[in-house]
């Protein structure tokens, strides 16, 4: 799925770690907030980004402090779902500039269900819940 929306290397987190493997990135893109924060850093090439779209309680704190201290970009996902940043991510969406991946959809009344699968872990892509 990754490599259809334009990755080029997708490692599997639960069979390989990364940041073991001598290689270096230019862009590490954390979905789980899994990865080893210091070691992912490691891995980045010069000027790489850090992309982590679960950073927990402490994460918004480690991206700021390691930003200051490196040429390497850390990023967290702190944009929030306002009306302005909804807008944004539609026009690039009509742009074809992303392609958003729908993994399961879900009517309003199922609503416990779909938080539960997406609290599992294994969802492979957006979950959307549908009204009406």
């Amino acid at each position: 799925m990754l490599r259809s929306i334009g990755a080029d290397h997708v490692i599997d987190y639960t069979r390989e770690d990364f940041t073991k493997n001598g290689k270096t990135y230019n862009v590490i893109l954390d979905t789980i907030g899994e990865s080893p924060f210091a070691r992912s850093l490691r891995s980045l090439n010069e000027n790489g980004t850090y992309l982590n779209a679960n950073p927990g309680l402490f994460g918004g704190i480690r991206a700021r402090w390691a930003s200051k201290r490196s040429n390497k970009k850390v990023i967290t996902w702190t944009a929030g779902y306002s009306v302005k940043n909804l807008i944004a991510l539609e026009e690039l969406i009509e742009a074809g500039k992303i392609k958003p991946v729908i993994d399961r959809r879900y009517p309003l009344e199922q609503i416990a269900e779909a938080h539960r699968y997406v609290d599992t872990g294994q969802k492979k892509g957006n979950v959307v819940i549908t009204v009406g």
